[in-house]
């Protein structure tokens, strides 16, 4: 009756004798390790297994015929101790079971100490945890993503704001941010149709991503037809260079607008502005400067970068 019990038990089950020799092997083993019983019953289980000796499991072994102290492996640490396989082909590739293990000490009756060895196979659940990890690695991705151009969103922006603003101030650096907009975008959409002015921002928002070098350089789909740049530690002047070569970008990629009063294709304006130590102020500041020469330049006639100046 024992042999049919450990024959049912749906997981690994060894028991060894208090001078480490095998005294049972289950069926599960058997299945899993391709050695039948009665090839390892009798045997020292670390001469039939040396890749063991020395490892945690060693040690896990002594502790329970020693100490009588059980242990539970750190499934982290020790993912597959043992050379089990799912099928013939997870063998034939090397992929061996995901593995959870136990040592107990067994206390038989007439008998020195023996101790019990178990091994669950937790392949689905690592599967499913690393499934879950995968998707919330994702679902974080698209909640810092714009859906339509795919690079960040207005809430991505905000929380780089306030990480870059703080490192400005902590380290006494500039920090300059562009605030940019497609001219005239509502006559495109109305001309053109909605689909073609999504396609239009999400070709802007590739071309003016394309231009960013840095890691920590960060363009956002800021609303609308609205982008703004975040440009740690760079000077007003490099800045405006940037800010120029992506305006001319803009203009290069042709895109037709025959409802633009000034040029036939689409183009943007942008405005920039530096917080810097001789011009203090917090992140709403930045963004008023830099939202105020956004608005100059469309004043001025659009298709062209302003930058800020308190004087």
């Amino acid at each position: 009756m024992l042999e049919s019990v450990l024959g049912a038990i749906n997981l690994g089950t060894i028991v060894l004798d208090h001078a480490r020799r095998v005294v049972v092997w289950n069926r599960w083993m058997s299945q899993y390790s391709d050695l039948p019983a009665d090839s390892v019953v009798g045997q020292d289980f670390f001469l039939l297994f040396p890749e063991l000796n020395g490892k945690r499991i060693d040690s896990a072994v002594r502790q329970a015929l020693r100490d009588n102290f059980p242990s539970v492996l750190s499934q982290t640490l020790h993912k597959a101790p043992f050379g089990l396989y799912v099928n013939a082909a997870a063998r034939a590739t090397g992929e061996r079971m995901q593995q959870a293990v136990a040592v107990t000490p067994l206390d038989v009756p007439g008998l020195a100490r023996h101790c019990l060895i178990q091994i669950t196979d937790v392949s689905v659940a690592v599967h499913r945890e690393r499934l879950l990890r995968d998707q919330a690695l994702e679902l974080r991705s698209q909640t810092f993503s714009d859906g339509l151009t795919g690079i960040a969103n207005r809430r991505h922006f905000d929380v780089a704001m306030e990480k870059e603003m703080r490192r400005a101030k902590r380290s006494g650096t500039p920090l300059s941010l562009l605030m940019i907009d497609i001219d005239s975008f509502k006559p495109y959409n109305d001309h053109y149709g909605h689909q073609q002015g999504d396609d239009t921002l999400i070709k802007v928002a590739h071309a003016l991503a394309a231009m960013l070098q840095r890691p920590a350089d960060l363009i956002a789909r800021y609303g609308g037809e609205e982008f703004a740049v975040i440009l740690p530690e760079m000077t007003p002047e490099h800045s405006q260079v940037l800010a120029e070569k992506m305006r001319e970008r803009i203009a290069d990629l042709g895109i037709p607008h025959v409802k633009s009063e000034l040029t036939g294709y689409v183009t943007v304006s942008i405005g920039l502005a530096t917080h810097a130590l001789e011009h203090p102020g917090d992140i709403a500041v930045l963004l008023g400067e830099a939202d105020r020469a956004l608005y100059m330049a469309k004043g001025a006639g659009r298709n062209r970068v302003v930058r800020f100046s308190a004087g």
